[in-house]
């Protein structure tokens, strides 16, 4: 039975429902996209696709709009996979199970890919309605958004044949985006020596839990919790107070997701065990009150386990904890330029124990200036080395500068004022947006990005606003009819 059947605009919320039955991870696209080419053939759309999976699928003109210029409209079509610890699902096989909440879309226990499904729905509505003005459409679809820009990298000259790009894949109804941040990984690597447990161990098992997570783009201003910094921070002050030792650390999960859930596997001596655990409540409150606004759901917990088969060497150890209380995390700097918007940040997105004896820490640095992207990466680099472990960067992204006499952002400011009675606001965005690349290979592209509200991407508390998905639709097609 569906779920969102009673929403308006029927036909985009039919899709999306649909997009949200077929498995899509980033670099696992390989159903959505057999999906959207069915879908073309269905509908006797011509289609494109290249070597690395994007997907175009074309539309011609309306009656009497055959000379009009022709319009790209472009969404991704993987999407983050998070889930709550302790939900079942597997992203590679199961549908994602959306339902309606108080105004919002959400759902049940993972993320509910409306970054960027909605984009896609909206991009088959204009695709099959009949009842529109256009001149000739080409929707782009394009892989491994979340995880690498892969598509938007691969984009060869030619694959398009449009001037003007409409992205659909921003998160804040009322706002059209003209730019974005560029952006560069960081990741470090630890090798450790597996020791003996010592005699007379007990080990527990620590979590942190209950954070709200999010985009590191988005949402890195926010003052929400890094469960790596604060699993760290106990760790660090318990070190110098125990006779301590670790057997693991893993934290957070994507780069481009603030980290949610920690969690690390400790041992200590029998007789210390009840003061361990004393301290660790003590600090649980601590935090609790410490983050009792801006993370309301916050829990830490502990719990006996089976003693592990082996610690790390203690001089790895320290330079752990060292290393993840060191390496910065959050805003570094805000604009100038753009009174209000974040301008440079780094995200310290997740600490992996390997199976090849090492810890990996994965970080993402973003910036609208390309020189403090690079200085905020040579600043987590600079905390690797000095706790002794190898460092690698990305390749990068570079920022995409607003042009404030972009034609198409004028067009789109000009259909909001016209059916809301508001101006939009006109700006750049922290998130990377696929924009940027196509640049590179089509510098005469005129770009606009917009969206619907949505809260909680990159998490399983994403969820989408009912009423301002209603308001993208008006607001795309009004400038898909205004476009000459």
């Amino acid at each position: 039975m569906k779920r969102l059947s009673k929403l308006s605009p029927q036909p985009l919320w039919n899709y999306f429902e649909e997009i949200c039955q077929v498995p899509r991870p980033s670099r696992k696209e390989e159903k959505i996209i057999r999906f959207l080419l069915d879908f073309a053939e269905k509908n006797g759309l011509k289609t494109r696709q290249d070597k690395i999976g994007n997907v175009l699928i074309c539309k011609p003109a309306t009656s009497g709009r055959e000379k009009d210029q022709v319009v790209v409209l472009q969404s991704h079509v993987d999407m983050v996979c998070e889930k709550n610890s302790e939900t079942q699902h597997n992203f590679d096989t199961d549908a994602i199970k959306p339902f309606i909440d108080k105004g919002w879309v959400r759902a049940e226990g993972t993320t509910l890919g409306s970054d960027d499904g909605i984009g896609m729905a909206a991009q088959m509505v204009v695709l099959t309605a009949t009842n529109l003005s256009h001149g000739p459409i080409e929707c782009l679809f394009t892989v491994d958004e979340e995880t690498g820009l892969s598509g938007a990298f691969a984009l060869q000259p030619g694959f398009l044949t449009g001037n003007i790009l409409l992205n659909l894949d921003s998160e804040d109804e009322g706002e059209l985006f003209i730019g974005c941040a560029g952006g560069i990984d960081t990741v470090g690597t630890l090798n450790f020596t597996p020791e003996s447990l010592p005699a007379g161990s007990f080990a527990a098992k620590l979590e942190v839990k209950g954070l709200l997570g999010g985009h590191s783009g988005d949402d890195i201003n926010k003052n929400r919790g890094n469960a790596n910094k604060i699993l760290n921070r106990f760790l660090l002050d318990a070190d110098k107070k125990f006779d301590l030792h670790l057997a693991a650390f893993n934290g957070g999960n994507l780069r481009n997701a603030i980290a949610r859930e920690a969690s690390a596997v400790v041992v200590i001596h029998n007789s210390q065990k009840e003061n361990f655990i004393v301290e660790w409540n003590v600090f649980a409150s601590e935090m609790e009150f410490e983050f009792e606004r801006s993370e309301p759901n916050l829990r830490l917990l502990h719990q006996s386990v089976n003693l592990p088969d082996f610690v790390i060497d203690s001089d790895t150890k320290t330079r752990l904890f060292k290393l993840i209380a060191a390496c910065p995390h959050g805003v570094l700097e805000m604009s100038s330029r753009m009174i209000g918007m974040v301008e440079t940040s780094t995200n310290l997105a997740s600490v992996k124990f390997s199976g090849n004896n090492e810890i990996v820490l994965t970080t993402s640095q973003r910036s609208e200036i390309d020189s403090r992207k690079y200085m905020a990466a040579e600043m987590v680099e600079s905390a690797m080395l000095l706790a002794g472990a190898s460092v690698a960067h990305s390749d990068g992204y570079p920022g995409w500068t607003p042009n404030p006499d972009s034609e198409v952002a004028k067009i789109a400011a000009d259909s909001y004022k016209k059916l809301f009675g508001n101006d939009p606001l006109v700006k750049s965005i922290h998130a990377g947006l696929e924009c940027v690349l196509f640049l590179e290979k089509y510098p005469e592209l005129d770009m606009v990005s917009f969206g619907p509200t949505i809260r909680g991407a990159h998490s399983p508390d994403e969820r989408i606003n009912i009423e301002t998905v209603d308001k993208f639709w008006k607001l795309l097609v009004d400038i898909l009819e205004n476009i000459r």
